[in-house]
This record gives C-alpha cells, sequence and structure tokens, in this order.
C-alpha cells in the first residue's frame, strides 16, 4: 500500500486529499481544495494561489489514473463544485471518468447546500452517486455517517474510509476534528497502521473550552489506537493549532505527525501565516481580480518562500 497525501493545511492549501495505490487500485479520496476566502480581512495570498494552483493541478492529474474516487462530504475543500471560486476546483475542468467507480456520502441528513452539490456531481458525469455509508466491498470499508465535528455542529455529517491491502490498514477520517468519542472508536476498531484525520479547529472562538479539552482526549486516544496519526487539515490553520499538534505528538510518544511530515517535507503553513505574508509580500492593487479573469498568473510567487516542486 502507498499512501500520498495531496493536498492539505500543512501543504499549503485546505483540504484532506490523498491518493491510495493498494494492488492494482488507485483510490482517491476527497479530491478538492480551497483557500480561506477571506481571513483577517484578507483574501488568500498570492503565494496561497501558487501553491493551490498546483495542488489543483496534481488533483485533476490523479482523477483520470484512479480506479476509485470518494467523496466523503460535500464542501468545497473536499469535492469539485459547479460554482467554484478561483481557489477551487470547477467541475467543468474534470477529466471524463467513464469507468471510474465512485464511493460517496449518501444522501441522509445532508444540508440543502450539499445535497445540491452532489445533484450537481451526478449531472456533470451523468450518473447517480451510489450510497457507501456504511457499506463494504473487498478492500473498502466505509463508516455510518459520523459528525462533522462537533455533534452539536450544523455542519452535519461526514463519511471515514477504512482500507485494507496486505497487511496494511489505512484510515482516512475526514472532517471529524477529534471533537466526538463516535468516531474515534469507529477508527479504533478498524485497527489501523496509518490514520489522517483533521484536529480541532481552534481558531475558531466559538469552541469550548469543554471541546477543546474532548479534543485533546479524543486525539490521544485515537493516536494510541493505530501506528501514525496523520493529523492535519482544521487544526494547522493557525499558529496556536501547530503548537497544539506538536503538544499531542510528545503527549502520545512522536506518532503523530502533519501530513507535510509523513510525506517527507517541511510543514508549508500558509493559512496560519497569511498575515504576514501579506506584511512580508505585498500583495498588488486589485490583483486578485485580475487573477480571477485571467489576466495575471502565479509564476513568480513561487519563487518567494521555495515552494512545492
Amino acid at each position: 500500500m502507498e499512501i500520498t497525501v495531496i493536498g492539505t493545511e500543512s501543504l499549503g492549501v485546505r483540504g484532506l486529499s490523498c491518493m491510495v495505490t493498494a494492488g492494482d487500485r488507485r483510490i482517491l479520496i476527497d479530491p478538492g481544495v480551497a483557500l480561506g476566502y477571506l481571513r483577517h480581512g484578507h483574501l488568500p495570498h498570492p503565494c496561497q494561489v501558487a501553491v493551490g494552483a498546483v495542488v489543483r493541478k496534481k488533483i485533476l492529474a490523479a482523477m483520470p489514473e484512479a480506479t476509485d474516487i470518494i467523496f466523503s462530504h460535500y464542501h468545497g475543500d473536499h469535492v469539485p463544485l459547479a460554482d467554484a471560486n478561483p481557489y477551487q476546483i470547477s467541475l467543468n475542468h474534470i477529466p471524463s471518468l467513464e469507468g471510474t467507480r465512485f464511493w460517496c456520502r449518501g444522501t441522509a441528513s445532508l444540508s440543502f447546500h450539499s445535497l445540491h452539490r452532489r445533484e450537481a456531481i451526478e449531472n456533470h458525469l451523468g450518473h447517480p452517486l451510489p450510497d457507501a455509508d456504511g457499506t463494504s466491498e473487498g478492500i473498502l470499508s466505509f463508516s455510518v455517517p459520523v459528525p462533522h465535528g462537533s455533534p452539536r455542529s450544523h455542519l452535519r455529517k461526514v463519511m471515514m474510509t477504512c482500507i485494507r491491502d496486505e497487511g496494511r490498514t489505512f484510515v482516512h477520517a475526514s472532517d471529524i476534528q477529534m471533537l466526538n468519542r463516535e468516531a474515534v472508536t469507529i477508527i479504533r476498531a478498524w485497527k489501523p497502521d496509518v490514520v489522517i484525520a483533521s484536529g480541532p479547529p481552534l481558531y475558531l472562538l466559538r469552541l469550548t473550552e469543554k471541546e477543546r479539552t474532548e479534543a485533546w482526549t479524543n486525539a490521544l486516544n485515537a493516536a494510541e489506537g493505530c501506528g501514525t496519526l496523520i493529523l492535519d487539515h482544521h487544526v494547522l490553520r493557525s499558529h496556536a493549532g501547530c503548537r497544539w499538534a506538536e503538544k499531542l505528538s510528545e503527549e502520545a510518544g512522536g506518532n503523530v505527525v502533519s501530513a507535510a511530515e509523513f510525506m517527507g517535507k517541511e510543514p508549508l503553513l500558509l493559512e496560519a501565516r497569511r498575515e504576514e505574508l501579506y506584511r512580508d509580500y505585498p500583495v498588488p492593487e486589485r490583483w486578485h481580480d485580475a487573477y480571477a479573469r485571467g489576466d495575471v498568473g502565479v509564476e513568480g510567487f513561487l519563487d518567494f518562500i521555495g515552494l512545492v516542486k
């Protein structure tokens, strides 16, 4: 089994996209990407946009190679969109995927927006998407829907994926944010070697002290139940979250890493650094409008911080 993390916060973007090669199958999970549209009063810095463009190309190149594509849920950093903004993946750019098998979060309890996005994907592909929640097929198993973060969240539910191949087990836990025990219980029951999951969004003021404590306890529990816990996504959108993840790894004995570290790369925490990027690399006036029109590119901004190859 080969696990390749394509795009997430420690790799410079928002998302949790992975390609897993298992035997003759190439399983692409959550092929979406996004940048926080407005944060600290700023649109994404062009350095972020540059990295996002690179990751977007990688995802689009991976799609026709995939034998299987999995959608854990229908947020814009996890799936292509009909109404994508300039920093996401548009359905119009999706290549022909005839013969590709899809495994998707079902329609039960979807929000209006998520249901609309799922239907848009179906219309683009020309066939319905299957409801994979709670099913298994060969090397693939899917969880029942579990909360997107806290059980009290308005963000509804996501589907987790388990892949078993040649004695190894990999779990993609999407946006559980370590904020509910149910998801961690399911993960531990799968007895995984490697788990990739979202950590808690510590930058959100609405996250209570109780929820922060629950996230710590659940994350430790998840780490104790696997060989390697790749903790990324929401938790690495702030410097405080980065410090939290480092302390968690120390407490867990060192088996908690970012996706970048798992891939042997230096973390590229651009979302946490947005204000610093605007300070250190001034943005030309109306640059974002020009980028959205296609009048300017991002090539020069990759050079600023020695970014991805």
